[in-house]
């Protein structure tokens, strides 16, 4: 690996140890073996090293949302059976006392006060949009039309922002998998009555 790499893994040891906050460029340089020039060099910033480090932690974690590399999800794509699946994978997830989503509410909780960091997330969750469309719908990423990001891949990351902000605050309060397949279902019984 040259300095870029081994300042992304380091980057992201250190989001997992110390948080966004409280992780300094020494950190970083310390925990990849690199220097404080390099950080500059590749990603211009520390900040931008960290949202790029935290973009490819949530971007591995899409294999867990699958229930793995080698899980077949069950139900056909966009049936109910599908939904509750991923969403309990998901929420398999949010139950690790130090998981990755402790820190995603670090990171939306500084946004306003990092702009730079904060237009990176911003496209990267688009990009999430996609994937979340695919993971529940079936398909390939590069075919979902951009109105579909915009509709359905904004109903699902909304659905998992909430969730995360849920299970931040009182994972005992917070939905499983059935019952927000339950809340769907009556959505959209609700939907066909009115």
């Amino acid at each position: 690996m040259g300095h870029r790499e081994d300042l992304l893994e380091g980057a992201k040891r250190c989001l997992l140890q110390k948080g966004f906050a409280r992780t300094t460029a020494r950190d970083i340089v310390k925990e990849s073996g690199t220097n404080l020039a390099s950080i500059g060099y590749h990603y211009g910033s520390k900040d931008a090293l960290l949202a790029q480090a935290y973009v490819e932690l949530v971007e591995a974690m899409s294999d867990a949302f699958e229930g793995g590399p080698e899980a077949d999800l069950p139900g056909d794509p966009g049936s109910l059976e599908r939904f509750t699946a991923v969403w309990a994978n998901i929420i398999g997830t949010m139950r690790d006392p130090g998981s990755l989503w402790r820190l995603s509410m670090e990171i939306v909780a500084m946004g306003d006060r990092l702009p730079e960091v904060r237009d990176h997330l911003a496209r990267a969750q688009r990009d999430g949009a996609r994937g979340l469309v695919t993971l529940f719908m079936g398909g390939r990423e590069e075919d979902v039309p951009e109105e579909t990001v915009d509709t359905l891949g904004g109903f699902y990351v909304t659905m998992l922002m909430g969730l995360m902000v849920q299970w931040s605050f009182g994972p005992q309060y917070a939905p499983e998998a059935d019952r927000l397949a339950e809340g769907l279902r009556q959505v959209v019984e609700g939907v066909r009555k009115g």
